[in-house]
């Protein structure tokens, strides 16, 4: 810890400084072309051991409680609402892919500043920043590590692609 502060201003300062970053990204991320997305990028690409999703599903049980979890277009009307998605043809389920990056994106860069916590908060409560961080963030990243596959597959099944 830098600097000493109370322990409820630490408090308020967290609850900010999380909000203030995940709001931040994710009004950073809706600016980012499609393009930029659309791009062959191995990061987004599955591991192997993924299983194109199969991982997840067996593991995780992923299809009981994805569903359950929020997605940006309740706060923000830019973003891609995947509950809104009537048509499969080819052009919406790219698009569908391509949110899908842009939302891992989102989580992974969310979690960055994770760190800094450790500035004003003492040793254990930077770790459990650190927890909050990967608590708040690893689901959204793994349902999208999820639906891509098998949005792939759908369109490579389709013939769309």
């Amino acid at each position: 810890m830098v600097f000493e502060l109370p322990n409820s201003l630490i408090i308020i300062f967290n609850i900010i400084a999380w909000l203030a970053i995940h709001l931040g990204v994710s009004l950073l991320a809706l600016q980012i072309p499609d393009h930029y997305f659309s791009r062959k990028n191995a990061w987004f690409n599955s591991f192997k051991w993924e299983k194109d999703g199969q991982f997840w599903e067996v593991s995780l049980h992923i299809r009981q409680w994805k569903d359950a979890l929020p997605d940006s277009s309740s706060i923000f009307k830019k973003a891609f609402n995947k509950k809104k998605v009537a048509r499969s043809d080819k052009a919406t389920l790219e698009k569908f892919v391509i949110e899908t990056q842009r939302a891992e994106w989102t989580h992974w860069v969310s979690m960055l500043p994770a760190p800094l916590f450790f500035i004003w908060n003492p040793v254990w409560a930077g770790w459990l920043m650190i927890l909050y961080a990967l608590i708040a963030n690893l689901p959204f990243i793994i349902i999208q590590r999820y639906n891509r596959p098998r949005l792939l597959k759908l369109i490579r099944m389709s013939g769309l692609r």
